[in-house]
């Protein structure tokens, strides 16, 4: 690809994403990868962002489409800086996930695919993250969380909170959220 259409993606993710397209004898072998870097960059898979991987991978955007679409892990809208995903499989359900999947909706205040308005965390009910043993569990980004009750939300929050440097009670609003101003 030349260097004028790399405008998505850092010079470091580019190279890492032509190299992947490299390393495959199948280069399609390299699109869910590609599209997995490409969203932890820009944080969804845009419709530019699917244009840039299409050419980049030498297929059309309708056959990168048809793969992103399958799988649950791409996503095609913006998430929040943590992106809240409750497992309510059987293992889960079981063990209690749909109550502590309301007390996340009650203390984010939002529902399904929902966004908090300072961008901070979003919130998903997904199928399986694969944590059977230990449910209820939960993952954020790419942190398991598990054995999980209603009462564990709240610390699990605020230990987010922390790292993004809100206090506890979430009341800061997050200045570095386009569109999102801090309190005067």
């Amino acid at each position: 690809m030349s260097e004028e259409a790399m405008t998505l993606f850092t010079p470091h993710l580019a190279a890492r994403l032509d190299a992947l397209v490299k390393k495959y004898p199948v280069k399609r072998s390299a699109l869910v990868p590609m599209l997995l870097y490409a969203q932890d960059e820009v944080g969804y898979l845009s419709d530019a962002v699917i244009a840039e991987v299409a050419v980049r991978m030498g297929i059309t955007e309708l056959e990168v489409r048809n793969v992103a679409t399958y799988y649950s892990m791409l996503r095609f809208k913006p998430v929040g800086k943590y992106n809240v995903q409750v497992c309510t499989n059987i293992s889960c359900m079981l063990r209690g996930a749909y109550e502590v999947y309301e007390r996340f909706q009650d203390e984010l205040r939002i529902g399904h695919k929902g966004v908090t308005a300072d961008g901070l965390f979003s919130l998903e009910e997904v199928e399986c993250i694969g944590a059977c043993c230990w449910a209820p569990a939960i993952q954020v980004n790419y942190a398991f969380h598990d054995e999980l009750n209603p009462d564990s939300v709240p610390g699990i929050l605020s230990g987010y909170r922390s790292k993004a440097g809100v206090p506890s009670d979430g009341s800061l609003s997050l200045g570095w959220q386009a569109g999102v101003s801090t309190p005067a």
